[in-house]
């Protein structure tokens, strides 16, 4: 898939300006493109990297805001519904860069700062190492704190009588 744009350099950030190769023909800069071709990755592919990246660090209970997640257990129950890995991360994609913003559940007792740190190193080297995107800022918003056997669903109710 290739574009054309008419914009001079000069309209152009300079990460995507073009460079001279050792041939002295003109090819964009970065890891994603060539003398062959180039690489385009779709928004949807960084936000699931995020998401799973995210995922995978203890202390993070969940993705998402509220409306979010409760949308995500109703499509839970419903047979031959997938979860969205991506849902809780929204991710802007350049050409070269990418800008990633999380909305996390913490769960209770976990050091919050440390765990940001620790979302934002997975996240960073998960999406540079596998889209080869430079990862420009993981911006995390704690929107809610997991207590156990604090759920939402309310129990069911037995009477003592039949």
């Amino acid at each position: 898939m290739s574009t054309t744009t008419t914009d001079k350099p000069a309209d152009r950030p300079a990460a995507e300006q073009q460079s001279p190769t050792s041939s002295g023909t003109a090819r964009p800069d970065g890891a994603l493109s060539s003398e062959q071709g180039t690489t385009s990755i779709a928004d949807i592919v960084v936000q699931k990297v995020a998401g799973l990246a995210a995922r995978e660090v203890r202390g993070v209970h969940d993705l998402g805001a509220g409306a979010t997640r409760a949308f995500g257990m109703i499509r839970d129950r419903i047979p031959g519904a997938s979860a969205s890995i991506g849902q809780g991360v929204s991710v802007e994609v350049g050409a070269t860069q990418t800008a990633v913003d999380l909305e996390i559940v913490v769960e209770y007792g976990v050091s919050i700062a440390e765990l940001a740190r620790a979302v934002r190193r997975n996240v960073i080297n998960a999406i540079e190492q596998m889209t080869g995107l430079s990862v420009v800022e993981v911006n995390i918003n704690v929107n809610d704190v997991y207590i156990p056997g604090d759920d939402d669903e309310e129990p069911v109710r037995t009477t003592r009588v039949q």
